[in-house]
């Protein structure tokens, strides 16, 4: 076996964290590469500044802050401690991740695979790095679920069953890469769509370890996906949605449900169905 040398871009969350410190326990991470968003021009200043930008980022900034009240998400990715890299040292901080810097460190490190979560839209030139190509974990079931909030999108559209996160190799498109797996997290009475979501994402980052591990012993993973599905927009999520969902399931909306945490592996074009 094979220990893959992996670069790791990721977002500063307590989430991405948790994924980060898990890859790097299946593979030698050479850099863990995460964004500033310090690098600003005229362009990007006058788009964030348009009334409508600007109100749905103050709209997602107070819900967020009330939904993040206590800081659950660290609690439930780290409940014995504050959320740390486990390897800070190899941390290295660009303004965005299409920054020429990180084309020149992936041609300087030669990583086996470019490994991905919770970054900006990946584009250009970093798209041909890796010796085994790109991987991303995406917050919902693709090509069905493509985009932002997908949970919040499956329990809106009343299907818990397809809650879960997406394994594939990048490409040029949104969430539109080879499938390698979908990870589907138990959803149980009373659960909301945080819980839902976290429980998704922790479940995916052993996922994301052991496609790691199996890429390397030389296994070949992934299958191209059956088209495109909807992509879901940060837009798309408005107030009247939200109290929608709420009262949903408020109402009971998943009342009696009890499905186990389920993984679907794809692997030189077949399917295979596991469920714990």
């Amino acid at each position: 076996m094979s220990r893959l040398r992996l670069m790791i871009l990721c977002g500063r969350s307590a989430r991405h964290l948790h994924v980060a410190n898990t890859l790097c326990r299946a593979g030698e991470a050479l850099a863990i590469v995460q964004e500033t968003g310090g690098e600003w021009n005229l362009k990007k200043t006058l788009k964030k500044l348009r009334p409508d930008n600007l109100f749905r980022k103050v709209w997602r900034w107070l819900r967020d802050r009330r939904r993040y009240t206590g800081n659950p998400e660290a609690k439930f990715f780290f409940p014995d401690g504050e959320p740390r890299l486990d390897h800070p040292e190899r941390v290295r901080e660009v303004p965005h991740i299409n920054h020429p810097d990180v084309v020149k460190l992936a041609r300087d490190l030669q990583p086996d695979l470019i490994c991905v979560f919770g970054t900006s839209l990946i584009r250009g030139d970093l798209l041909n790095e890796g010796r085994l190509g790109i991987v991303n974990l995406h917050g919902g079931l693709s090509p069905e679920y493509r985009g932002a909030d997908c949970t919040f999108w499956a329990l809106y559209n009343g299907e818990p069953e397809k809650v879960g996160c997406t394994l594939h190799y990048i490409d040029a498109g949104i969430d539109t890469g080879r499938l390698i797996a979908h990870i589907s997290p138990e959803v149980r009475e009373g659960d909301s769509e945080l819980v839902l979501f976290w429980r998704a994402v922790r479940d995916s980052a052993e996922v994301y370890a052991e496609a790691v591990e199996r890429l390397g012993q030389g296994e070949r993973l992934g299958a191209v996906q059956p088209g495109k599905g909807r992509l879901y927009q940060v837009k798309d999520r408005g107030l009247r949605q939200e109290q929608k969902l709420a009262a949903r399931l408020a109402s009971g909306m998943l009342k009696g449900m009890s499905l186990p945490r389920r993984v679907c592996w794809f692997a030189n074009e077949t399917v295979k169905e596991q469920s714990t």
